[in-house]
């Protein structure tokens, strides 16, 4: 193939993938012409590629428009779902699964098992999550529908090459992945459970915007995410910062009080002490009994909490304190404006979000010139396992012409 050939390609790999980007992160179907001014591309170009999409099975044609008083009824465009999708698997502390998600945003096969996962043996876990993703696999053949890439969420340091270096909230170090079936088959891209759950928050990331979320595709914003650990995520203009060694985040262990207790990570006084789960349930006296149940101490946390409990609103009003000294500090550092909660601490509601937020404010320098917003995430359920899943559908996004070429073959 000759040079000029495959400069070719590559120009009509990067088209595909800007107007299929252009489309996802649009709520209306869009013509041909509205692609056009949108994307910057030709006219021309545009009856190039729409075509390769509708017959690649990823772009479908609706009915035309009424006939204006002059020209051609525009015919609208949208995401076709059904043809391809993306897998994202996660092991986390309250459990393990995947989810096959396709790029229309429906949920083609998924399956959670909830169970207590601390100190469990690797081997065991990975190999009953493989189990669980052939039977997805087997109904994502049934459909005729072609896994395009995949996802691995987990609550630790993860590496680009496939090692877990530690997950203290899993009792697992220096792993490597690969040598589990379900990874070395699948190879998917691992990051850290915050870092998929923001992706999850980006409207048009990898499958369809159907609605305005707290956030657009193209904005920036810190992601904390909180359940036993605090993890948390910064995203820049619509793209998560990994940093040097693909770390950055790591929002839980910052140091909120340097006489504060010790942490799993042996460091004095981080806000996961404080504000995670754990700390939150043993500080508000949860019993045993309630702290054995899964998810039964958050709720038994909360019944106090809302019942005014003194015990519960002294541990709440303490975590706050810490979140919000821990969320000025990366304001601060970041200069980014936008936070959003997800995890448990979603489930205390807006009103206590906007406590945390004027507890902030006051510390952001600058202020009250800028100003912090909180906001409660609105991807209730698992948004690490949804992120997982929108990575690996961005490998289509990323390289149409290779899975539209296999259409086509």
């Amino acid at each position: 193939m000759s040079l000029k050939s495959i400069n070719q390609d590559d120009l009509r790999n990067h088209n595909l993938s800007v107007v299929l980007d252009t489309m996802l992160r649009s709520v209306e179907p869009l013509s041909r012409a509205e692609l056009a001014k949108a994307t910057g591309l030709t006219k021309a170009t545009m009856s190039l590629l729409i075509p390769m999409l509708i017959a690649g099975k990823a772009v479908r044609e609706g009915s035309p428009a009424s006939l204006p008083a002059q020209g051609r009824p525009s015919t609208p465009l949208s995401i076709s779902g059904g043809r391809f999708c993306g897998i994202g698997l996660q092991i986390n502390t309250d459990g393990f699964g995947f989810t096959a998600v396709d790029i229309s945003g429906e949920i083609v096969a998924e399956e959670w098992i909830s169970e207590t996962m601390t100190q469990r043996d690797p081997e065991d876990i990975f190999g009953r999550l493989d189990e669980l993703v052939r039977q997805g696999e087997a109904v994502i053949a049934e459909r005729g529908m072609a896994i395009v890439g995949s996802g691995l969420a987990l609550p630790g340091l993860v590496t680009e090459d496939l090692r877990l270096l530690t997950a203290h909230n899993l009792g697992w170090q220096q792993l490597d992945l690969r040598r589990f079936d379900v990874i070395s088959r699948l190879d998917p891209h691992p990051d850290n459970e915050a870092n998929m759950a923001a992706l999850a928050q980006i409207p048009g990331y990898a499958t369809q915007r159907r609605q305005q979320g707290i956030v657009g595709p193209a904005d920036s914003f810190i992601y904390i995410s909180t359940d036993i650990g605090i993890g948390g995520a910064v995203v820049h203009e619509g793209r998560v910062e990994h940093g040097d060694h693909g770390f950055a985040g790591e929002l839980g262990h910052i140091s909120v009080a340097l006489d504060g207790p010790v942490c799993r990570c042996g460091r004095r006084g981080c806000l996961e002490s404080y504000a995670g789960r754990r700390a939150l349930v043993e500080s508000a006296g949860v019993s045993d009994e309630g702290a054995s149940k899964q998810g039964g101490d958050i709720e038994e946390l909360l019944d106090r909490w809302n019942a005014g409990e003194e015990q519960a609103l002294r541990a709440v009003d303490t975590a706050v304190e810490a979140m919000s000294s821990g969320m000025a500090s990366v304001i601060n550092i970041l200069d980014v404006s936008t936070v959003i909660l997800g995890g448990i601490w979603g489930r205390f509601g807006q009103a206590l979000a906007q406590r945390i937020e004027k507890r902030i404010n006051p510390q952001i320098l600058g202020y009250p010139e800028v100003s912090a917003h909180v906001q409660i995430s609105d991807i209730n359920t698992r948004p690490a396992l949804l992120g997982a899943a929108e990575v690996g559908l961005r490998r289509f996004h990323d390289d149409p012409l290779s899975f539209l070429a296999e259409v086509d073959a």
